[in-house]
């Protein structure tokens, strides 16, 4: 009966082996499939942080975007207000050049009726530049008669003996 104990102790003994070698080969694939899930998680950890140093920068980008456009948008209105403003000022100084062409062409029309009037006086002028040449011809005239009257007072022997000259 020793031997049938002994017979079932190394079947046991066998059975016991090959569970401590299953144990050992199971504890193995445990322990890299628990290593290599922890690599993964490191990667995946990296990642997320990763992902997370991203985000934030890409909010900050996303907030100094924000902020150039409020500045862009100012920059526009207040581009508008002076564009209005000059528009204005555009506008005032047409009205004011309108107002002085008109007031331009009033003093034009005016001019030409003073031309008009100038002309009929410088018309008026040539007759009387005539009419005093005319006298000065009669005043010479007289002038020259008047000589020769002088002339007989101022040597009377003149008169008395006309055929002495």
């Amino acid at each position: 009966m020793t031997e049938t104990k002994k017979g079932s102790n190394t079947g046991k003994n066998i059975l016991i082996l090959i569970a401590i070698i299953i144990s050992i080969f199971a504890g193995t694939g445990m322990g890299m499939f628990m290593y290599n899930m922890g690599n993964d998680m490191t990667n995946m950890t990296k990642s997320v942080v990763q992902m997370t140093k991203d985000v934030h920068s890409m909010a900050s980008d996303m907030n100094g975007m924000a902020g150039n456009m409020h500045q862009m948008a100012k920059s526009m209105v207040d581009g508008q207000q002076k564009m209005g403003n000059d528009f204005a000022q555009v506008a005032g100084d047409m009205r004011i050049m309108t107002n002085s062409m008109a007031g331009m062409s009033k003093d034009m029309s005016g001019l030409g009726r003073h031309i008009g009037t100038m002309n009929v006086n410088m018309a008026e002028m040539n007759q009387s530049m005539g009419r005093m040449s005319q006298d000065m011809a009669t005043m010479n005239h007289s002038m020259g008669a008047m000589r020769y009257d002088i002339n007989k007072f101022t040597k009377p022997e003149n008169i008395m003996m006309p055929f002495m000259r």
